[in-house]
């Protein structure tokens, strides 16, 4: 049984060349399901071209499951418009209705913009009032659907973006935001992306002394250090639901260094998969070292043939992520995405575990 009132969430990949299946979501482990993605084009919002299946399908799956809660995500990463549609108090009007009409079978919305003012694909248009307008939108968005309906955002970890060191409360103001929404889901994921010069966890749990990252940035740019940030800015966090990652990244190095390929420069990222495909196609293979770092409580692989490194989670480092914010008080914990585990679900039912016990939080 969940306990309490915590949110057991995860994004379902409704965008065009996904194929899973809303029949395969283990409903019974889940309070919330975020559909990904309605995205705005032209000026206004769109659905994938999949989604009168999907959404007949998820209004089956909460006939049969009356506490399942579905929300519509719009925006991801790579989506554009949100800084348009914050601009003025019309355009702001406007998003917001259209809210309303495209969420109507829904429970709620949540905002996944990517991101306000920086931080995001450089062809996304950004202004520097977005700041300020990202709140009011979601206020907008909050006056359309009531309190009866949930209103929701995925919000970033500070990290290296597009454009270098990347500090979230420049994108948002963080406590007037949390403010009016529901809950936040913490996107503690992608510290470790195509723009860090060096091979590094893609969610490592805490900090790691030897990280050659700069010491400012490093001290945030972990899952517990993220959380206390958004802390220390005001959020409180029974809002945090913290986020674990469901699938690897990936770096060619020039060395396999001290720790095999850990903290050495990358030559070249590399597409690691869904933890499905790791599991299959790299932990089935003894040509990859395996490897669990003490302090960053994650595991990595390592392929000497070709300089290969691959960051991971499994399942005990989920768990463990998962127990840190049912300890600390967060509000409970989600996953990007759904496809990413396998037919067993194996992560999901690690994520969930620490909030089905009855010491739970």
């Amino acid at each position: 049984m969940i306990t309490g009132r915590a949110v057991l969430g995860a994004y379902f990949p409704g965008m065009d060349g996904h194929a899973y299946a809303v029949e395969a979501i283990p409903a019974g482990l889940l309070t919330h399901v975020f559909y990904a993605f309605a995205t705005i084009e032209d000026g206004h919002l769109r659905l994938p071209s999949q989604a009168p299946a999907h959404l007949e399908a998820l209004a089956e799956l909460k006939r049969a499951n009356p506490g399942l809660q579905t929300v519509l995500s719009i925006g991801g990463w790579g989506a554009g418009g949100f800084s348009d549609a914050a601009l003025t108090p019309q355009s702001r009007a406007a998003f917001a209705d259209e809210c309303l009409a495209l969420a109507a079978g829904f429970d709620g919305v949540d905002l996944d913009w990517e991101f306000p003012v920086s931080g995001g694909p450089a062809e996304v248009t950004h202004r520097p009032e977005d700041r300020r307008n990202a709140t009011l939108l979601a206020q907008e968005v909050r006056d359309r659907l009531g309190l009866d309906r949930l209103l929701t955002a995925a919000l970033p970890a500070g990290r290296l973006q597009s454009a270098g060191p990347y500090d979230p409360a420049d994108s948002y103001e963080l406590p007037a935001l949390a403010g009016v929404l529901d809950f936040v889901n913490l996107m503690t994921y992608d510290f470790g992306t195509g723009f860090s010069p060096i091979a590094t966890f893609n969610a490592p749990m805490s900090e790691v002394a030897d990280d050659p990252l700069e010491p400012g940035l490093r001290r945030w740019n972990n899952v517990t250090g993220a959380v206390d940030y958004y802390e220390r800015l005001g959020v409180p966090r029974d809002k945090l639901v913290l986020g674990v990652p469901f699938y690897g990244r990936g770096f060619r190095v020039a060395s396999a260094g001290e720790q095999a390929g850990l903290f050495q420069p990358q030559v070249g990222t590399v597409q690691a998969g869904d933890y499905r495909d790791i599991a299959r196609d790299l932990l089935a293979d003894p040509s990859w070292q395996r490897y669990r770092h003490p302090v960053a409580r994650s595991p990595w692989l390592y392929h000497p043939g070709t300089g290969t490194f691959v960051s991971y989670e499994d399942a005990e480092s989920i768990e463990e992520r998962s127990t840190f914010a049912a300890r600390h008080g967060l509000r409970g914990a989600f996953t990007w995405q759904l496809a990413g585990d396998d037919d067993e679900h194996t992560l999901l039912a690690a994520m969930t575990r620490p909030f089905r016990r009855p010491n739970a939080g």
